[in-house]
């Protein structure tokens, strides 16, 4: 069975998550979401920061110059980003709002390719280590990055529940599995 990308379910997803996002940041107050769990996991706020920074540089960036056939994309170190642009230290409201408005620019520009049906998504970048990267895989990896950060979020929410309940535990609502 041959299965056949859908860049617009891929776009819609992305532009539902700008309004899924700001929900799910809701369920946890300025303190709340600069906890770190003992692991020393990302905060919420970090998360959120980490995904201001990959929506400007490296998803929307990388996307955009892959379709325009740029020789070249610009060097990207998240990891570095947490703490040379201080994401602990950033407003939680101003950096949920700064998200919203990075994805809704990132949709304004995907809607102005055009039909997402007639994009050339085979379109290839030549990583240096990773071999070609097609403008596909970057539209369905930017949708799946969404997803693997909400289940970050998910995570310190359930870490919260279990440090907010202590001495009780949290074990009735089921395992952690993911």
């Amino acid at each position: 069975m041959l299965c056949f990308m859908s860049p617009a379910l891929l776009i819609t997803r992305l532009e539902r998550f700008a309004e899924a996002l700001p929900t799910v940041a809701a369920c946890v107050n300025e303190t709340d979401a600069r906890w770190k769990p003992p692991s020393g996991n990302f905060s919420i706020l970090e998360v959120i920061r980490h995904l201001i920074d990959e929506e400007r540089e490296d998803f929307r960036a990388r996307l955009r110059m892959t379709l325009e056939r740029a020789p070249e994309w610009p060097k990207i170190d998240p990891p570095a980003w947490v703490a040379a642009r201080r994401y602990h230290e950033q407003d939680f409201g101003a950096s949920i709002g700064e998200f919203v408005r990075e994805r809704t620019t990132s949709i304004a520009w995907l809607r102005c390719l055009g039909d997402p049906a007639r994009v050339d998504w085979t379109i290839a970048y030549q990583h240096p280590t990773v071999g070609p990267v097609t403008a596909a895989t970057l539209l369905a990896s930017w949708a799946a990055h969404d997803a693997l950060h909400l289940r970050q979020i998910a995570k310190r929410l359930h870490e919260l529940a279990a440090r907010d309940g202590a001495p009780n535990t949290t074990g009735y609502a089921g395992e952690w599995t993911a």
